[in-house]
């Protein structure tokens, strides 16, 4: 059944951040109906690899009833008006503005479902950028998180769409809380996620070493920016990875693993800051 068995969940969802979230709440036991427009959720055609759909779309969406609505449509709209009016969490994360100017706007809709809770996915939030669409690469590249990954001077996307992912999940903890919420006060309530929010969220260790350390992280391929030995390191027969977080570990890789308990005391590496600075 799950926790979530006596939830309804609408999500006028496409791409990426929403449906992940839908998926996740759908994980967790809640009826979850799809609303796609005419032609489809564009992610489902990113490629044709799982019976003729995308790889992404096939993740994202395991576990969902799907409907296709036109919301211009009278009668299309009706349906949408009908569940929306039974739901218990909205999901959207069309361009910023859409859901208002279709009349689905969370003022509207508490008028007649006072308890529904609703999660708003955007690129920018708020600020001059609010009306503007992102996309996963936009939000890596102005946050700085492209700037301290991939090799020194070379800035890099990581391998996955990583912003999109971070902010479906914010969501739906975030939903979660508002859940629990609910069932105190009794009403719902607006939530409003975005991207640049999350990573920026994300990136707070980067700027606080700038700003404190007085240092500008960069890109370090696949060692750490920050600690050492964290990378990948060759031995006769291949590469092999290496990850030490604390004093006692670095204590054991000198006398246990390399067998070289001088280093313990080198004084290139006594600290991990020095360790970082000598590799």
């Amino acid at each position: 059944m799950g926790a979530l068995a006596d939830i309804l969940v609408v999500g006028l969802e496409q791409a990426v951040a929403a449906p992940y979230c839908t998926r996740l709440l759908a994980e967790a036991g809640a009826r979850v109906i799809k609303i796609e427009r005419p032609g489809g959720d564009f992610a489902r055609h990113y490629d044709e690899v799982v019976l003729g759909e995308s790889a992404y779309f096939a993740w994202l969406n395991a576990g969902k009833e799907s409907v296709m609505l036109d919301a211009r449509d009278n009668v299309d709209r009706e349906l949408l008006v009908a569940l929306l009016n039974k739901a218990d969490v909205f999901v959207q994360n069309l361009r910023p503005g859409a859901v208002e100017k279709l009349g689905f706007g969370y003022a509207s809709l508490i008028e007649s479902n006072p308890k529904l809770v609703m999660c708003s996915i955007s690129g920018y939030g708020g600020g001059d950028y609010a009306n503007k669409k992102a996309y996963d690469f936009l939000i890596q590249g102005e946050t700085g998180l492209c700037s301290i990954t991939g090799a020194p001077n070379e800035p890099a996307r990581v391998g996955l769409s990583v912003c999109d992912i971070s902010t479906g999940l914010t969501a739906y903890g975030e939903i979660l809380r508002a859940l629990i919420e609910r069932r105190q006060c009794h009403h719902g309530t607006h939530l409003e996620i975005s991207l640049f929010g999350v990573i920026a969220e994300w990136m707070n260790v980067p700027l606080v070493y700038y700003k404190y350390g007085d240092r500008l992280l960069s890109g370090t391929g696949v060692d750490h920016t920050q600690i050492a030995p964290y990378g990948v390191h060759q031995a006769a027969d291949g590469p092999f990875i290496i990850a030490v977080q604390h004093q006692g570990e670095w204590h054991d890789l000198c006398e246990k693993v390399l067998k070289r308990g001088e280093l313990v005391d080198d004084p290139r590496f006594t600290t991990n800051m020095l360790r970082v600075e000598n590799r």
